[in-house]
């Protein structure tokens, strides 16, 4: 969120060299969310982000695909975060994309926290369209993926798109720049000072200083690396986590449909007969798009739905999920030297493989995409061997996965299904945080995706507004 090989002039409406009472490193739904829970006090808040101001991110999505002029940080860093060109779902659980729980430690709290983030996207401009799975539906649903060993996991959720979703965090900047909260943008935070345990605020690149009172770091995944190195250079108490590593698999809508129109982005949990390895759905883009994701070393995919342009074809993650113990934990290496040897494979593209072919142990050629019933949406891949980069057991466990997903979504696994290399989801090292979101450092806080304490835009903005109580109650001690 705010990390790039590229340095801007920074844009401010604050000096640097300031103190502020809180200042929040990245500007996604964790940072954001946490700035307006606290805006309303009189507190000096400060947000900064390596990235762009909203109406400054651009992408050519009616090509369906990042500009291949964006550096990653165009497209993860800046305003909204990687949210703002993601597909926009909002799963409304507390348990899907995190475990709200473990910081509300009361189910009740944590449900009040989804209802409150919800009605903040909704005044911001989210859609008022609610996908609510239909009991009869969903219970049949239940019942046929246990009947293969599966579970289907039902969520109320709320489709904003990722054409609109420029405009929803636009409308919530505004709100906060109406609550007079602070922003400095195009600047690199390179480091927080500690003295005695006790965080005083940040370093900026060229080594400008930025003091607080209390300091809450708040990146995307695309900060992962950052808060590792904080974690080993202060000794900041954390714990590895695990990696999803898998495809982005691209079917005729037709096939999904009856699933989709329960709930708009199924989840299915399966664990493989084989290795026993847990493998599930996500990010169900219904007539969508597979776009290209570009990071530092490797490409990656993703999936976007719009709106206001549809596709013939239903795209979702399908992921390996990956855990290292001795004598090497950490996943996240793992994971980006699987991609890495993907981009390898791939000369720089995804590559595109039916599953057809997967089984028969056969490159897809360009030929035979050519002549596919399920014509690809995005078309800068390299037709190959995805068992050529992956690992074996992975390849297997998604192989098995789909064939059992098949069970239950007739036709999701046919021999036309296409499967898009690498799909990798990194979670940062876990932050080890106190009931108030406050790290092993005093008056350091933590929130969001890259610290390991989140991993999609609801529950994000749900451990934002969490380490903004969190502040406030060290303001105001009850």
């Amino acid at each position: 969120m705010f990390i790039s090989t590229t340095q801007s002039e920074p844009e401010m409406n604050v000096v640097e060299n300031s103190h502020y009472d809180v200042v929040i490193v990245g500007a996604g739904p964790a940072g954001l969310f946490a700035a307006h829970e606290l805006a309303d006090i009189g507190l000096n808040i400060l947000i900064v982000d390596m990235g762009k101001d909203i109406d400054q991110r651009s992408c050519n999505m009616s090509e369906m695909q990042y500009c291949k002029h964006c550096s990653p940080c165009d497209i993860m860093c800046g305003i909204g975060g990687a949210g703002t060109f993601s597909d926009g779902t909002l799963n409304l659980r507390p348990d899907i994309g995190g475990d709200l729980i473990e910081y509300t430690k009361n189910v009740q709290d944590a449900w009040e926290l989804i209802d409150y983030v919800d009605s903040l996207f909704v005044n911001c401009g989210a859609s008022n369209k609610v996908y609510m799975p239909n009991d009869s539906e969903t219970e049949q649903l239940k019942k046929t993926a246990a009947s293969v060993g599966a579970r289907f996991i039902e969520v109320k959720q709320r489709h904003i798109g990722s054409d609109n979703s420029q405009k929803v965090i636009s409308r919530f900047k505004k709100l906060l720049e109406q609550k007079r909260i602070n922003f400095l943008l195009n600047t690199e935070v390179t480091d927080i000072f500690v003295e005695n345990n006790i965080c005083k605020g940040i370093l900026t690149s060229n080594n400008n200083k930025i003091t607080a009172r209390y300091t809450l770091i708040a990146p995307g995944r695309i900060g992962g690396d950052w808060v590792n190195d904080l974690v080993e250079k202060h000794s900041i108490k954390a714990q590895y986590t695990g990696v999803d590593i898998g495809v982005r698999v691209e079917v005729p809508a037709i096939i999904m449909n009856p699933i989709t129109k329960i709930n708009r982005d199924p989840k299915f949990h399966i664990y493989t007969k084989k290795y026993d390895d847990f493998v599930r759905t996500f990010c169900t883009n219904e007539q969508g798009f597979v776009v290209k994701e570009e990071y530092e070393g490797f490409i990656a995919t993703n999936g976007h739905s719009f709106h206001s342009k549809k596709s013939e074809n239903t795209n979702f993650a399908f992921l390996v999920h990956i855990e290292l113990t001795e004598p090497i934990e950490n996943t996240i290496k793992y994971a980006r030297s699987v991609a890495k040897l993907a981009t390898t494979i791939g000369g720089g593209k995804p590559v595109l493989q039916r599953i057809g072919d997967l089984r028969r142990g056969r490159r897809s050629t360009a030929k035979r995409i050519d002549r596919n019933p399920v014509i690809n949406t995005l078309s800068e891949v390299t037709p190959g061997d995805i068992s050529m980069a992956m690992p074996h057991r992975i390849v297997m466990d998604i192989i098995e996965g789909l064939e059992s997903l098949n069970k239950i979504i007739p036709g999701v696994a046919s021999d036309s299904t296409l499967l898009y290399a690498p799909e990798v989801k990194f979670y940062s090292m876990k932050l080890c945080v106190n009931e108030q979101m406050e790290t092993s450092i005093d008056n350091l806080f933590a929130a969001g995706d890259g610290t390991g304490l989140s991993r999609d835009i609801v529950n994000a903005a749900a451990t934002g507004i969490l380490a903004g109580r969190g502040i406030l109650n060290y303001e105001n001690p009850v």
